[in-house]
């Protein structure tokens, strides 16, 4: 059996946990506002500072990565995560709640996703690279679609302690040790060669070269700061905005705790369904094309959200949203590796990443001020979705990659 299976799944599951951390915003949002008396601006401080970390350390952590090997990275992220997460119980001030949550959370969430889904797809495959990507990427939403609706249950029956500490306990019992024990960082360590590169055929299964030598800057290139702000507008439409204030724009609405636990949940799978067929369909068609077709359906979604303040139209909006949550990481990470080379990945979609996750810091913080200054969230659901709408431009003028070379009948007789 091929070991990068066993990676694959470890590294899922490991997400799958973090991901519980990166939920707790949301339900946490209300719960802290009325037992501290902080108002939604505040609160929304660390959850950008916890964003916006996440990417501060995307190309840190993509270089460590790929000198190191993403094993060790993981390990010290999903330690901080949990430390900062647990911080959050002993807070009593507004900068605890920053410091602790903001700035070694988001530490941590930077170290224990991210970069490391390109780096271990591009080290353990290549002809099923996004599939790879597709299936960590939607580790996230499965980590979502786990989460919760346990946490909110348990936030309404057991009090929000309780339920950070069950997220923070189930990170550092189950996904540490796996982690340790079973994780790879590279086919060599276990005496295979990477997936779609058996020796014999190494010729016809090589990647195409990359668009940009090795030795090309890619801040100087026109197709990294497309991809860059085209990123900058994913994060900002997603993380920041749906991921922060979705929960308590429907608890403003009259929707139950439960329900709209119930809603995410949904849109969870449906993400779980749509990330995985994005990193299907990357490796078989035009991965602009598919990054452009995710944005301008989340456009038209956001731009409607506005309007749709009851259990039965957010449920439509959670299914039709959720099949885009994180669709858009396995073209981004394939183009990033079409155009700079798989051995450049890590560094380059740290970079890329980076730009992502201001995109989220700004639109946590941006969420909260509109909610504050104006009485609701209708303004920036809105203005998110033009934003996405010009993405859809962003993403068509990429340069077009050379398609991978497939492997031939005269090659493959030869390897064998």
């Amino acid at each position: 059996m091929y070991y990068g299976w066993v990676v694959l799944g470890v590294v899922f599951t490991a997400i799958i946990m973090a991901a519980g951390l990166r939920s707790l915003p949301g339900p946490l949002m209300k719960p802290l506002e009325d037992e501290f008396g902080w108002d939604r601006a505040t609160i929304s401080v660390a959850v950008s500072l916890n964003l916006l970390l996440f990417g501060l350390l995307g190309p840190v952590v993509g270089r460590i990565t790929d000198q190191r090997g993403p094993k060790v990275v993981m390990l010290a992220g999903l330690v901080a995560g949990s430390i900062g997460v647990l911080g959050i119980i002993v807070s009593r001030e507004p900068w605890h709640l920053w410091l602790l949550w903001g700035v070694l959370g988001g530490m941590g969430a930077g170290a224990s996703t991210g970069v490391v889904v390109a780096t271990v797809a591009s080290r353990w495959f290549t002809k099923r690279r996004g599939l790879a990507v597709g299936i960590l990427s939607a580790a996230m939403s499965a980590g979502q679609l786990v989460f919760l609706p346990i946490v909110m249950a348990v936030i309404v029956f057991e009090g929000w302690r309780t339920a950070v500490g069950l997220v923070a306990g189930a990170v550092l019992v189950i996904a540490l040790p796996l982690v340790a024990v079973l994780m790879k960082n590279d086919p060599k360590d276990v005496g295979q060669t990477i997936e779609g590169g058996a020796p014999g055929a190494a010729g016809a299964m090589q990647s195409a070269p990359p668009v940009y030598a090795a030795s090309q800057n890619p801040f100087r290139t026109v197709d990294f700061w497309l991809l860059s702000c085209s990123y900058f507008v994913c994060g900002f439409t997603t993380l920041g905005l749906i991921g922060t204030h979705l929960i308590p724009h429907a608890l403003d609405h009259g929707i139950p705790e439960v329900a709209t636990a119930s809603l995410l949940g949904a849109m969870g799978f449906m993400n779980f369904v749509g990330t995985t067929a994005a990193g299907w369909l990357s490796d078989r068609f035009d991965k602009r094309k598919l990054l452009a077709m995710i944005y301008g359906f989340r456009g038209l979604s956001l731009i409607a959200l506005p309007f749709l303040n009851d259990v039965t139209t957010l449920a439509v909006f959670a299914v039709i949203y959720g099949l885009d949550w994180i669709a858009t990481v396995p073209p981004t990470v394939g183009l990033c590796a079409d155009l700079y080379g798989r051995l450049r990945v890590g560094s380059v979609y740290g970079w890329v990443l980076l730009s992502h996750q201001v995109g989220a810091a700004a639109a946590a913080y941006l969420g909260g001020v509109a909610k504050v200054a104006l009485g609701d969230y209708g303004f920036a659901f809105a203005g998110a979705g033009v934003l996405a709408l010009l993405a859809v431009g962003m993403s068509l003028r990429v340069s077009r990659p050379v398609r991978q070379p497939r492997p031939t009948a005269t090659a493959a007789t030869a390897g064998a």
